[in-house]
This record gives structure tokens, C-alpha cells and sequence, in this order.
């Protein structure tokens, strides 16, 4: 750890300058801190991960947690604080999403010991470790649907069934057929036919989900994410929008969230509300108190390929004021890029890397707890189908070394220059500059646990915003540009020095900012 701090100092250069005249100030939008997001150390960034494309230990070709296991070291050394679990169940698909046994592992991952292994050498490692859970719905395969095929069982009532009048020819909310004709009967599925949907409406369905949930944290899970979590009752593209339908969701979620803070009362949950807008996102935030930033992600990828910080500034404006408006100071936003079911944010950029840096910048710097998809700190390729948006980590530059996942070929057509090995070794790669972003988290608590207020420097080439707790405070600015950018700090943005750049060149004098192409810069 102490190497990369003074890496990371070598790369800031600190000017002793005047302190400039206020600047245009977008009104204050912020983030309080919570319990939650209070730290004494670490960065807040967390790290997800496929196991089957993580690493091999028992040489099948496929990824297990004890390859998780067996990389923490690497995770820590990047300065990750916490890892997303995909799932992790028994389940018959390769992604898990269609769960056969809640309190089981998926053998071809494992044993129950080996998770327990793993929980305690990461928190032997401060990282903390969270969960898939995928409880909207279970697999075809999972005994409660298969005995609810009879009528006659008490499972029957654990899974919606179409009425005489039900339009069997509706669309879920996904917009897919929503229901799936069984022995002559139709049962709702929103995803698909592999997936019927769990009736929440009846209290046993209810109660036994927070057993599960219990049942983990038991054996040392620290929280989890929350699949498809406005599907629990927004189920038919009818249902979407209805404020009975959010009213439902959110209590499902306030009653899960007390069920577990009763056994582990610092739990974290973060919930995949797949939603374009803040507006629709706020709602979630107090029931579950972590949300991912599906905007955000977008409008971070979009603004960096124009090249034009307008619509960021608006939406970081936005987002903060309507989180803070729903669950006041009771809440941490998980701000992203892409994830397993997106295309990877590089392959959004087209390949072009100096806008994966900025990208990667305004993620870092970000109130919350942001998270990163494995491998794109590498800077690796992804486009649909699915599977080829979680293919095998790249660790070494030998594409059938020891430990490499096998479970499917790679078709990015990337060489062996995108590898943890090759990367390692290049001072100047993307995973040494999201080593020393992530660690700046950590160099400046104030990026890691402050509020946010944008800032209106009147420049659509600049993005930036101050971090602040009480009366310190430090202002970031990213040049989303291929061009360098002088601008004229003056206002209520206080300046004195840069402390942190990412790119070489940066300075401060006489109350102007002058940033290199695509620089960050992190000014006291």
C-alpha cells in the first residue's frame, strides 16, 4: 500500500498560489453523510465480480471463489474496499439469475466452506463483501415451482397464476411476454418462462425471503444487491408508473431492510432500480438506502464522448437534489460506468482511451460508493450478446495460463497487452490510472465521504464540482477535451493549489485554471 501512496505523490503537484476571485455557483445540491458511508480509512469503491470468468483454482476452466479468494491481494492493492458477488446459488444457467436453492452454493463455485474462507480473508483485509440476491424471482427448476405445478400445494399461492379475464398476451415490464402457459394454467414470469415470478403478496413469500437474507449475513456476508428490485410488483408494462405499484415496492423493501437490520444493523443494500431518470430513482433510495445511478452512468459515457460537460453538470444537479429531497441524509448513491448486463463502457467510447480516463476521473470523484465491473480497469472490450459482456479475466499475458477461466472463448479480439500482468508492468496503462484515482479516495477523505456542489465555471469543455464536509473543501474539475482549457476561477470556489492531477501540466495562478487535454485535477 505504502508504494502506491508514493507513486500517487509522485504524480501531484502541489503550486502555493493567491487565492482566486468566487465563481458561478449552480444552487448547493448535496450529499450529507450518513452512518453508512462514514469511514476512518479506505477508499469506498467497490469491485464486481463474475466468478466464473475470475480466476481457477481446481484447473476445470472455470472461475470459484477460491479464485476470488486467491486475488485479493490484487484487490486490495487497487484500493477496492468492497466486492459484489454475482450469484453465487445453486442455479442450472451459466449467469445464475434463476436461483434452484437460496442457502446453497453453486457447486461448479464451490462449498459453503470455501464462502466462509473467503468472507474471512477479506475482512482480514478490510474489504467488505456482498451478495447477488435474486429474489423477484426463482427458476423453473427451484422445488417450490415445481410443486407448485399441482394445484393442490401450498406453493401454489407462492407464484401468480393468471384469473379467468387475465390477458395472457400482455407484456412484462421488460418487455417480454409475461405470461407462460403450464399444464393448461399461466403463470407470471416477467424475464421469461425460466423464471417465474415470487408472489409477494402472500406474507409466507415475504417472511421467507428475509430468512434467506438472514441466513447470509449469518454466514458473514455484509449485504447484498438487490436484483431486479422495482419488479417485485412492477410487473406488466401496465404496471409501470402506477403509484400503486412504486407504493408496493417500497414496502416490500422498508419490511426487508427491517428484517435484516435486526440481525445485522449496519447491513448495506444497493438496488438494481434500472430507471432513466433521478426522479424515478429517489423513491428507493430511503427503503433501501443504496441505489445504482443508471442516469448517471449514461449521462457520464454521453458526455464524455461529446466532449461536453452541459448535460453532466445538469444531471449531477439533478440527481443529488432529488436523492437528498426522498431520503434526506439516509442515503449513498452507487454511481457506475457499465455492468454485467451493459456494454462495456470502452467499447461505448469506441476504444478511444483518453475518454475512458476522464470517464474514469468523474467516477472516482463522486460522492458514494462507486463501482467497478471487472475488467474494466483494464480497459477490455464488450458488446452484446450477454455472454460476451462477461467473458474470462485477462491476468496474464498467456492466454491459457495457469488459472485463466475457460468457460468461453474471449472475441474481443484484444491481445495480450490487455492483461493484469502487461498492465502492471506499464506505468502509463489504464489500470495504473485507476490505481492512482481510486487511491486518491484515499489521499483526500474529502472525495471519499463529502457532499457535492456543482459548479458553473461557464466553460461546457469543464465539469466540476466541490467535495466538501463543513468548512474544508476541495474542487474538482475535469477538461472533457482534446484541447488544453484556461479558466477563470471566481466565485464561491475557493482555490489556492493543485493537489492532485492525472495528467502531467496542470496549474493555478493568479485565480486561473489551466488544464492539459483530458486532465482531472483535484485543487485545494
Amino acid at each position: 500500500m505504502l508504494r502506491y501512496r508514493q507513486f500517487l505523490a509522485s504524480l501531484a503537484i502541489v503550486f502555493s498560489l493567491a487565492l482566486g476571485p468566487d465563481v458561478r455557483a449552480l444552487p448547493s445540491t448535496s450529499v450529507a453523510e450518513t452512518p453508512l458511508l462514514s469511514h476512518t480509512s479506505g477508499t469506498g469503491v467497490w469491485y464486481e465480480i463474475f466468478v466464473r470468468s475470475w480466476y481457477d483454482t481446481n484447473g476445470d476452466g472455470i472461475g470459484d471463489l477460491n479464485g476470488v479468494t486467491a486475488k485479493l491481494d490484487y484487490l486490495q492493492s487497487l484500493g477496492i474496499d468492497g466486492i459484489w458477488l454475482m450469484p453465487i446459488n445453486a442455479s442450472p444457467s451459466y449467469h445464475g439469475y434463476d436461483v434452484t436453492d437460496y442457502e446453497a452454493i453453486n457447486p461448479e463455485y464451490g462449498t459453503m466452506a470455501d464462502f466462509e474462507q473467503l468472507i474471512a480473508q477479506a475482512h482480514k483485509r478490510h474489504i467488505q463483501v456482498i451478495m447477488d440476491l435474486v429474489i423477484n424471482h426463482t427458476s423453473n427448476k427451484h422445488p417450490w415451482f415445481v410443486a407448485a405445478h399441482d394445484p393442490a400445494s401450498p406453493y401454489r399461492t407462492w407464484f401468480t397464476w393468471a384469473t379467468p379475464g387475465t390477458d395472457t398476451k400482455a407484456l412484462s415490464a421488460t418487455g417480454t411476454p409475461a405470461w407462460h402457459e403450464l399444464d393448461g394454467a399461466y403463470f407470471l414470469g416477467d424475464f421469461s418462462r425460466g423464471m417465474p415470478d415470487l408472489n409477494y403478496d402472500n406474507p409466507a413469500v415475504r417472511k421467507q425471503m428475509i430468512e434467506v437474507g438472514r441466513f447470509w449475513l449469518a454466514k458473514g456476508a455484509d449485504g447484498f444487491r438487490l436484483d431486479a428490485a422495482r419488479h417485485i410488483y412492477d410487473d406488466l408494462q401496465s404496471d409501470t408508473g402506477k403509484p400503486q405499484t412504486l407504493r408496493k415496492n417500497v414496502q416490500w423493501w422498508s419490511e426487508f431492510r427491517r428484517g435484516l437490520q435486526q440481525v445485522r444493523p449496519d447491513v448495506y443494500l444497493v438496488g438494481e432500480v434500472a430507471m432513466q431518470s433521478p426522479l424515478q430513482l429517489a423513491p428507493y433510495m430511503k427503503p433501501l438506502g443504496s441505489v445504482f445511478d443508471f442516469p448517471l452512468a449514461e449521462q457520464i459515457i454521453l458526455s464524455t464522448r461529446q466532449e461536453n460537460a452541459s448535460a453532466l453538470r445538469a444531471e449531477l444537479a439533478q440527481s443529488y437534489a432529488a436523492f437528498h429531497k426522498a431520503a434526506g441524509h439516509e442515503f449513498i448513491d452507487a454511481p457506475f460506468l457499465s455492468n454485467h448486463d451493459q456494454e462495456r463502457v470502452l467499447s461505448r467510447l469506441d476504444g478511444n482511451l483518453d475518454h475512458m480516463r476522464v470517464a474514469a476521473a468523474i467516477l472516482l470523484t463522486l460522492p458514494g460508493r462507486p463501482f467497478i465491473y471487472y475488467g474494466e480497469e483494464l480497459g477490455v472490450l464488450g458488446r452484446k450478446p450477454d455472454q460476451d459482456l462477461r467473458e474470462p479475466m485477462r491476468w496474464d499475458r498467456d492466454p491459457i495460463a495457469a488459472g485463466q477461466s475457460r468457460w468461453k472463448p474471449v472475441t474481443s479480439g484484444q491481445g495480450p497487452e490487455i492483461s493484469v500482468q502487461a498492465e502492471q508492468d506499464d506505468p502509463h496503462s489504464l489500470l495504473q490510472v485507476y490505481r492512482m484515482l481510486i487511491h486518491w479516495r484515499e489521499q483526500q477523505p474529502l472525495l471519499r465521504d463529502g457532499d457535492l456542489r456543482v459548479i458553473d465555471t461557464g466553460n461546457d469543455s469543464l465539469a466540476a464540482y466541490e467535495r466538501f464536509v463543513g468548512t474544508r473543501r476541495v474542487l474538482v474539475v475535469h477538461n472533457l477535451s482534446g484541447q488544453p482549457q484556461a479558466v477563470k476561477l471566481a466565485g464561491k470556489a475557493r482555490a489556492s493549489r493543485v493537489l492532485l492531477q492525472s495528467v502531467i501540466g496542470a496549474s493555478y495562478a493568479d485565480g486561473t485554471l489551466s488544464l492539459p487535454a483530458y486532465a482531472s485535477v483535484v485543487l485545494q
